[in-house]
C-alpha cells in the first residue's frame, strides 16, 4: 500500500523533482497531492 502511494504521488510533476526552496511550500503540495489521492480512492 505504502509504494502504491509512492507511485501515485510521482503522477504530480511538481512533486517528481522539488523545485520549491521553503519546506512548507513543499509540504503543502505534498498535502494536496495526498488529499487528491484520497478523494479519488473514495469517489471509486
Amino acid at each position: 500500500m505504502i509504494e502504491q502511494t509512492i507511485a501515485l504521488l510521482h503522477w504530480f510533476r511538481r512533486l517528481r523533482i522539488r523545485w520549491e526552496v521553503r519546506d512548507d511550500i513543499h509540504e503543502a503540495f505534498m498535502t494536496l497531492a495526498a488529499a487528491i489521492i484520497c478523494w479519488r480512492r473514495l469517489v471509486r
